[in-house]
């Protein structure tokens, strides 16, 4: 089958046997995958996070002298399947996958390891019990969304945001969309979305950001004022001691009025939830510098390398801070329930289509924020020109 590997930072197309699936495996003849923004980093920095993976025990990610199928965002037709599988698909059948894969007790990420060879190629193994048939009606660009989308979710699901709360979204690649897009499917009333490029933030828009800025002339945290956010630790004090001068003249002793105003959640401090969707050194110490008191940070952009901030920022803040990886099988499968009865839009996502020969301009463009935001390989298209939706 033809496929292409990632070998040193290079992408080749390769001819590579058909996979064959083992117990409780499908074949999967690949329709789309979607180039993910953690293939692009994992070119050239994926050493720097298979060090930091080891250490949580995993130590099997992908690394820079190995030759590597990426591709992890998967739509594809059901060829075969391995023995002692449960049988739900019959040939033909469309689905979608969480991309893990298991052999015995050892589980690999598909596409993000030497192991489980990824969906940059026209066929691919996948887990039967992670596997989900894709409702009828669904088109195959879309289908190809759920992944990304489901990090999406969980990422909004971590951030426990309720339809009064204020979202910023700080970067509007496809991470940063996909959450947008979530975030108004749950009914949040107002979305705040940044970025320094003019397409990605009229993309943004489609997605239904209420607010978009552009910080390079203003700022997503001055677009937020007048919600009654604390920006400083002296607005903080002169608030506290304002409300003990006023409830000194109250017949019930302060504590008492406190107390009681604590119950009902009156003194619960406003204060954003940020999303985080950049990844790239120094952005995390920005927001702690940036973000007002109590702020609910939630860091779904992966920042390859080491990185630096000032704890002391977040505790005099009291920052919140919520780290966010991945999805349960739940999520994904409500996601793509989602996606297909049209109460999530993912439809301003997709910008382009490439064929298997055509990854390494793909990569090329998508270094270009105005270029692109998610393109889609599909291994049956011959040409290797970059065809724009």
């Amino acid at each position: 089958m033809k496929a292409v590997a990632l070998t040193g930072g290079h992408l080749e197309l390769v001819d590579l046997p058909t996979p064959r699936p083992g117990p409780g495996q499908l074949l999967v003849e690949v329709r789309r995958c979607g180039i993910c923004g953690s293939d692009l980093h994992a070119r050239h920095h994926a050493d720097e996070l298979a060090d930091a993976l080891r250490l949580c025990g995993y130590p099997r990610y992908l690394r820079s002298d190995q030759s590597v199928v990426l591709g992890h965002e998967i739509y594809g037709e059901v060829v075969d399947r391995g023995p002692w599988g449960a049988e739900r698909f019959t040939p033909g059948t469309p689905v979608v996958t969480v991309p893990l894969v298991r052999r015995g007790r050892q589980v690999d990420g598909i596409g993000l390891s030497a192991h489980a060879p990824g969906g940059y190629a026209e066929h691919v193994v996948v887990q039967e019990s992670l596997t989900l048939a894709v409702p009828g009606g669904l088109d195959a660009d879309t289908a190809a969304l759920t992944e990304p989308m489901a990090v999406a979710w969980h990422a909004v699901g971590r951030a426990e945001v309720t339809r009064k709360d204020v979202a910023i979204v700080l970067g509007c690649g496809p991470v940063g969309l996909a959450v947008i897009a979530v975030l108004k499917r749950r009914g949040i009333g107002t979305v705040i979305a940044s970025d320094y490029s003019a397409g990605r933030r009229a993309l943004a828009t489609r997605c239904g950001a209420d607010v978009v800025v552009d910080p390079g002339v203003d700022s997503p945290w001055h677009a937020s004022t007048g919600r009654g956010f604390m920006t400083t630790m002296p607005d903080e004090y002169n608030a506290g001691i304002d409300a003990l001068e006023g409830m000194d003249r109250l017949p019930l002793p302060w504590w008492t009025t406190w107390r009681t105003l604590d119950t009902v959640g009156a003194t619960r401090p406003k204060r954003p939830v940020v999303f985080e969707c950049v990844g790239t050194p120094g952005m995390l110490d920005g927001i702690l510098a940036e973000a007002p008191l109590h702020s609910r940070v939630v860091v779904v952009g992966v920042c390859m390398g080491a990185d630096t901030i000032r704890p002391s920022l977040a505790v005099n803040k009291e920052l919140d801070l919520r780290f966010v990886v991945g999805y349960t099988p739940l999520e994904f499968r409500d996601t793509l329930h989602a996606l297909a009865d049209g109460t999530l839009d993912a439809s301003a996502l997709v910008t382009g289509h490439v064929g298997l020969a055509g990854v390494e301009r793909a990569f090329t463009a998508l270094a270009d924020p105005e270029a692109h935001a998610k393109v889609l390989i599909d291994p049956h298209l011959a040409a290797d020109d970059l065809l724009i939706r």
